[in-house]
């Protein structure tokens, strides 16, 4: 005879102390839940709108600086230390954990053009309208001792841009031509030039780093290898180029900040066509960082705003403004992918949170398990109507929503004239051209 016996073990239902959560056993046979998805439904609804409301994205304005904050500059070792420029000439380097100044040093007379920090951390590099490049110790100088540069270089044009090598001591700087210096030379190692115009930036790439990137004003954006004394090749757009930045963690992929109102991401390799063409901002886009996760990056615009991108999306996932915030100069995410440091014309630099809704300081075990769930939640009915349009809703300026309307309708204007001339044209004399193909001109090799 068989005899069935039922066997429990405590283990699996009896708390060990009071204080502990009662064990619930569950059954997760979807049988037996037939209201699972609408209940879920209706969390992750909920999830959306509290996210909303909880997204407070502005933190503090670090103000001082007497002109408009022209340049700014992370610290390679310190999370809590970042430096700025501005078009008086003073340089001054922030605490950001007390949020104050914590040295001024009036660097050049006119603007600073850009600044960097060496790899190491030690010291850093400002170039100015002065015409002269300048190194600084990052620590401030000693009870009575002058403010006094390690090494001045005197150059013959004025320098536009600055950035250090990251593993050696070199730097390269950009004006009339991008010049690669040794940090022990008072003259440059090579010259690097293509066409006759000025360069208003210049990059290294953080994982190849014997390539860079320069734009210039003649609408060319130019790679050089330092290895070689040749340039590699350029790509010339339809309208000029302000700055770029490389990926991260894609050694050969680039974001190009351009006066066209868009950003291009492109693959060095296939430069025929960019990979992303970026559309939102409805002015000049002036300055580009990337997150260092290298999946995000945020851009600084002439229209008073900041927005924020995913890199293999066409549209911004973020904007942020104020109604004080002016034309908005340079831009940088903090090393630790938290923070959003942005300088503009009135002279503040404002920090924002990468992520507006999340919340700052220790988060409890359960808080932790309830923002993963609702954040699984909220991927899970992402594409549903409702969702979509909460999450996807921002309060704009006035004077942004207009021009996004009005950009709207030119683009509707021109999608419906070139619709008409292709239906009264001969067929195949007005081929298709994609949106990604339109902004290039050549490709030079």
């Amino acid at each position: 005879m068989r005899v069935k016996v039922l066997s429990r073990n405590p283990d699996d239902y009896v708390r060990e102390t009071k204080l502990d959560l009662q064990r619930v056993p569950r059954n997760y046979d979807p049988a037996l839940h037939p209201f699972e998805v609408p209940r879920e439904y209706t969390r992750a609804l909920n999830a959306t709108k509290l996210e909303r409301v909880f997204a407070k994205p502005f933190l503090s304005s670090l103000d001082g600086h007497r002109d408009g904050v022209n340049c700014m500059a992370k610290h390679p070792k310190s999370l809590s230390t970042v430096l700025s420029g501005a078009c008086d000439g003073e340089v001054k380097i922030w605490n950001l954990t007390k949020r104050q100044c914590i040295r001024t040093i009036q660097a050049h007379e006119g603007f600073v053009r850009g600044m960097c920090a060496r790899f190491c951390g030690t010291s850093f590099f400002t170039v100015g309208d002065d015409k002269t490049v300048k190194q600084w110790k990052m620590e401030s100088p000693e009870y009575g001792e002058e403010e006094e540069p390690i090494h001045t270089i005197l150059g013959k044009t004025v320098y536009t841009g600055i950035d250090h090598h990251w593993k050696e001591a070199v730097f390269a700087t950009c004006g009339h031509q991008v010049d690669i210096w040794d940090e022990q030379r008072t003259s440059p190692m090579c010259s690097l030039t293509w066409g006759f115009d000025s360069i208003s930036s210049v990059k290294f790439n953080p994982i190849e780093t014997y390539l860079l990137g320069s734009c210039a004003s003649d609408r060319n954006i130019v790679l050089y290898d330092m290895r070689k004394s040749t340039p590699l090749k350029k790509v010339i757009l339809n309208m000029r180029t302000n700055t770029l930045c490389w990926n991260p963690m894609e050694a050969f992929v680039f974001t190009a900040a351009n006066e066209d109102y868009n950003l291009y991401t492109f693959d060095m390799r296939f430069l025929e066509s960019p990979v992303t063409v970026h559309m939102d901002h409805v002015s000049a886009v002036l300055d580009v960082d990337y997150s260092p996760t290298g999946k995000e990056f945020v851009s600084a615009s002439f229209d008073k705003s900041v927005r924020i991108f995913p890199v293999d999306k066409g549209h911004s996932r973020e904007v942020y403004h104020t109604k004080r915030m002016q034309h908005v100069i340079t831009v940088k995410w903090t090393s630790d992918n938290k923070y959003i440091l942005c300088g503009s014309d009135e002279m503040n630099i404002r920090l924002w949170k990468a992520n507006a809704s999340e919340k700052l300081g220790v988060l409890a075990p359960r808080e932790k398990a309830a923002m993963n769930y609702n954040q699984k939640l909220k991927e899970k009915f992402q594409y549903h109507p409702q969702i979509r349009r909460i999450a996807q809703h921002r309060h704009l300026p006035k004077s942004i929503f207009c021009q996004i309307k009005e950009q709207r309708i030119m683009r509707e204007a021109r999608r419906r004239k070139e619709l008409n001339r292709r239906k009264h044209s001969k067929p195949g004399s007005m081929p298709f051209v994609s949106e990604r193909k339109k902004h290039i001109v050549a490709v030079v090799k």
